[in-house]
């Protein structure tokens, strides 16, 4: 394809797709009560704005607390995942560029899709959390980029986007309306959603032929340079990981998810450097196990964070996560490309899907044991379907612990696992069913499918400075091109007008 047809085609519908964007905020968005300037809860009298919470309970008022947790999930989306990426020795910008992309685009139409479903008076109304939420689906968007990773082209990504935000939305509304799951830290709704929609459009976009050819398939691999940069984003991500599990927590819930979500990565990441140096035949440590499996502690405890787990609990589950992780990277992996032909660039079923399972499971455990004796009145916080719907029972509930406390469905703990288990089922099916219907209607012509030299490549979408890895002769060193400094340019250009 003319790359200014390509390029056209693909600026065009991203500008498009962004005046649309405009309009649908113009007619649908607006500022929740707590960010309206007509109701400045510090310049309003006492009176005032008692009367107005009583009306407003939901009304949520910004404290840095929870700002500084909406900032450390904005750097996990923007600079973990898309460092974490940059480890293909010829894809770097694209890594980071078209994570940055595919996120900016991603939430806007997550806030859109997600406020649809949950109008106000015909509104959606923005608040901090709304944003929380719109982080959290693109979240699922990139770690689905990430199976697909260096097989896409830009303007794929944004009709991958369109389509995955939308199966996404409704996964969730369904996990949390209908079935009222619990998962505070998205490891169903988010990770194995995303996951294994992405290994399911991986399947339906499949370049094998392509990608067993010599330089092809030696561009899906990592240079030492690459690798380190791509520690950056584990960094960030190891870090960040406390506040993306306990964002949307409640009361004292919050602060237990962060020291549940502290000590399993902790156990995660000595067990990931353990055990990757026990499957190296060679004893020795490989970073892609270092990069990935360190985090799966954070995706295997996400669903229970809030839970009464116990710290030794949540470190034997993140030293599960880094056990499996690191096995499949080193087993799983292989053969699902070699036997099965199925392409997973970063790895994502080890890092998200697999940990993200066993998040699920851990959570069906723990609900089922959930007690009032246990949990006190939080119980009916953290599980509201478990809160009585009848009146009298209501009642003596509320007068016992809290007024705060809400009608629920009267779930047993066993009721509510059951549940619980549903909704990770339902999650694992919307994501490989909806990520093969994405991967079938991307296979197209129309959205500049990447072939042959494209793929796993930066010079096709991006203007490539000096120094690029250049592909060695097959089993040859490759080395990356260095330019010669400014003054022997100087001597250089000199030389060459002389000889002309």
């Amino acid at each position: 394809m003319d790359s200014w047809t390509r390029k056209g085609k693909f600026s065009l519908t991203a500008l498009t797709l962004q005046i649309v964007f405009i309009l649908l905020f113009a007619i649908f968005a607006d500022y929740d009560y707590g960010a309206d300037a007509k109701h400045d809860f510090d310049l309003d009298s006492d009176s005032h704005r008692d009367a107005f919470m009583a009306d407003h309970p939901d009304v949520q008022r910004l404290d840095a607390n929870f700002m500084a947790m909406f900032q450390d999930v904005h750097v996990m989306i923007f600079v973990g995942f898309g460092f974490l990426m940059v480890f293909l020795k010829r894809y770097g910008y694209s890594s980071v560029g078209f994570n940055m992309l595919t996120a900016a685009f991603a939430i806007q139409w997550a806030i859109l899709m997600g406020g649809f479903l949950h109008l106000h008076d015909g509104k959606i109304m923005l608040s901090i959390s709304t944003l929380f939420t719109a982080d959290f689906a693109a979240a699922a968007v990139l770690i689905s980029f990430g199976a697909v990773l260096g097989r896409l082209s830009p303007l794929q990504m944004l009709m991958m986007a369109m389509l995955e935000i939308t199966i996404f939305q409704v996964n969730e509304w369904m996990g949390l309306s209908i079935f009222k799951a619990v998962d505070v830290g998205g490891s169903m709704f988010v990770h194995v959603f995303g996951a294994y929609f992405g290994i399911g459009m991986s399947m339906m976009l499949a370049h094998n032929a392509e990608i067993e050819q010599g330089q092809i398939s030696r561009k899906n691999e990592a240079s030492y340079y690459s690798d380190l940069f791509a520690m950056i984003g584990t960094i960030f991500l190891w870090i960040f990981w406390p506040s993306f599990n306990s964002a949307l927590a409640v009361g004292n819930a919050q602060q237990r998810a962060v020291i549940n979500s502290y000590v399993a990565l902790a156990s995660c990441c000595v067990v990931a450097f353990a055990v990757s140096t026990l499957v190296h035949p060679k004893d020795k440590l490989e970073m892609a196990h270092i990069q990935n499996a360190t985090l799966a502690g954070g995706v295997a405890i996400g669903t229970s964070a809030d839970m009464m787990i116990h710290p030794f609990g949540s470190m034997i589950v993140g030293s599960i996560a880094g056990l499996v992780s690191v096995l499949g990277y080193q087993f799983l992996t292989p053969f699902l490309g070699d036997r099965l032909k199925i392409k997973d660039t970063c790895g994502v079923n080890n890092l998200h899907g697999m940990p993200g399972i066993i998040a699920g499971v851990v959570g069906v455990i723990m609900v089922s044991m959930a007690s009032e004796e246990e949990y006190g009145s939080s119980l009916y916080k953290i599980f509201p379907a478990m809160a009585p719907n009848n009146g009298t029972l209501l009642a003596d509930l509320q007068g016992k612990f809290s007024d705060s406390i809400q009608a629920g469905d009267g779930r047993t703990a066993s009721q509510q696992a059951v549940w619980q288990l549903v909704a990770l089922a339902v999650s694992l099916a919307m994501g490989i069913f909806g990520g093969m219907f994405t991967g079938l209607v991307l296979r197209t012509p129309i959205w500049n499918r990447p072939h042959g030299g494209d793929i796993y490549e930066d010079d096709p979408w991006w203007h490539v400075e000096e120094g690029q890895p250049e592909l060695a002769p097959e089993g040859g060193e490759e080395m990356a091109y260095e330019a010669p400094p400014a003054p022997m340019k100087k001597h250089i250009s000199h030389m060459h007008s002389l000889v002309q």
